[in-house]
């Protein structure tokens, strides 16, 4: 049953309150691929700027991070402005396409009024999750009790989480208009792992470990144990395979899972089309191994992050799951905790194998890239495969997209779960998002570069 009665339909509900809503205008000429790199650059700046930017009134704590694995695909930095991340953004994109998808509310994309509305009632619910979750943090007492930091540091501290949701939804937006390349929400992902692996590449932060005082980036702590060490195969073993902090072993298997991931990005099926009015123009409908892209593996980890028992860890300030259901579901430490705890290691494959599957099939019902709703957009465009005819439009997808979303859920899941057992620097759900939206800025340079138009 929708969600409408009558002439009364949900997205009409949020007309009223569209005139009040932070918009940015479309841009009124094409924008130049120059000045989109420049919006570009300036939205990113703005975004990390955020990150640097201590929140005012908290109180300093030395608890362990509940959300440290979620940070990574949330691009969120704690203690900052950039608390929240883009995690009001996401969920409110993923309600409404689930929404939209299972047709609780009823939504016809091909009007541009109904796309207005629908992207207003996604930006009025991201700024309501985005309220939400603010005063969560602080009721939660994560910045200090209520009692020490106070009402009116409660109510700033809300506020200025409130005020830089606005930002990151508008930095989004202001991309996903057409000023910048690709969106804001891939951009800050792929920016904030990026940044985590070359931080944790050559961080001259240093610690205090058993041997003594070491750097915390690998690079930086090999020269370190190769200059400081009097056994220089020592110290070469212990560059490679220290477990206090990162190594170059993490570092090597980073750039092995990089061009992995690299090359399987390229695996495609070419369907060959024909258009119906125009006789003799032909192209092709490529239906990719990653159909779904990295949807499975950000669904598979916002799940694990909300299960079980979690304990700090001697380094990093993180919290590890020691319990519950998240332990089995969540990837071993180490090698050796593969051989320790088997059972873990089993559960764990198989749970990040199927939901990343499953995931990949649901998605693909709901956000408008099923079977059916490809087949509508072809007939919509006067297209049919070569050799066939019209009506076995259907029929031919059913063969085809099913198989790459669920396959190539396995696939995504798969190269997660050797990223996390070579032990990888960040995780291997963060370099498998990193990777694929890097791919797909490239993919973008390359068709801007195609159509002539050149950076220099």
């Amino acid at each position: 049953m929708s969600m409408q009665s009558g002439n009364l339909r949900f997205l009409n509900l949020i007309k009223p309150v569209m005139c009040i809503l932070p918009e940015v205008e479309p841009p009124d000429r094409r924008i130049p691929f120059k000045e989109k790199i420049l919006w570009t650059s300036i939205s990113l700046f703005v975004f990390l700027v955020c990150c640097q930017i201590p929140i005012y009134g908290i109180m300093t704590s030395k608890s362990s991070d509940p959300f440290y694995w979620m940070r990574v695909i949330l691009a969120s930095n704690r203690g900052t402005l950039m608390e929240l991340g883009i995690s009001p953004i996401i969920t409110s994109g993923m309600v409404m396409q689930l929404l939209a998808g299972s047709r609780i509310i009823d939504v016809d994309q091909t009007l541009k009024e109904d796309r207005a509305l629908f992207n207003g009632a996604q930006k009025l619910f991201g700024l309501l999750i985005t309220m939400g979750e603010a005063v969560a943090y602080v009721m939660s007492g994560m910045y200090g009790s209520l009692r020490d930091i106070g009402a009116g540091n409660a109510i700033l501290i809300i506020l200025q989480l409130f005020f830089a949701g606005i930002v990151v939804i508008l930095l989004d937006e202001l991309m996903q208009k057409g000023y910048g390349m690709g969106s804001g929400i891939s951009l800050f992902i792929a920016t904030n792992i990026c940044e985590s692996i070359i931080w944790k590449a050559f961080s001259p932060t240093t610690m205090q470990t058993g041997k003594g005082t070491e750097f915390e980036g690998a690079i930086v702590a090999t020269f370190h144990f190769m200059v400081s060490r009097g056994d220089k195969l020592m110290a070469l073993k212990e560059a490679f395979y220290r477990q206090s902090a990162p190594n170059l072993t993490n570092l090597f298997a980073t750039v092995l899972v990089f061009f992995i991931v690299i090359y399987f990005q390229g695996f495609k099926v070419d369907l060959p089309v024909k258009y119906q009015k125009v006789r003799g123009q032909q192209g092709s409908y490529p239906i990719k191994l990653f159909y779904t892209s990295n949807i499975p593996i950000i669904l598979q980890a916002l799940q694990v992050q909300h299960a079980g028992q979690w304990q700090e860890t001697e380094f990093g300030g993180q919290s590890i799951p020691v319990g519950g259901f998240a332990y089995y579901i969540s990837p071993p430490s180490s090698v050796s905790n593969i051989w320790e705890d088997p059972i873990h290691a089993l559960v764990y494959v198989c749970f990040v194998l199927v939901s990343c599957a499953l995931f990949s099939k649901f998605w693909i019902e709901v956000s408008g890239s099923s079977p059916r709703d490809v087949a509508k957009q072809l007939r919509d465009q006067s297209m049919i495969f070569k050799g066939h005819r019209e009506d076995s439009l259907l029929k031919i997808l059913d063969m085809y997209i099913p198989t790459a979303a669920a396959f190539g859920g396995m696939c995504i899941g798969m190269l997660t779960i050797m990223a996390d057992f070579l032990g990888a620097i960040g995780s291997g759900t963060g370099i498998l998002l990193a990777v694929t939206i890097i791919y797909q800025y490239f993919e973008m340079f390359y068709k801007e570069k195609e159509q002539g138009n050149m950076l220099f």
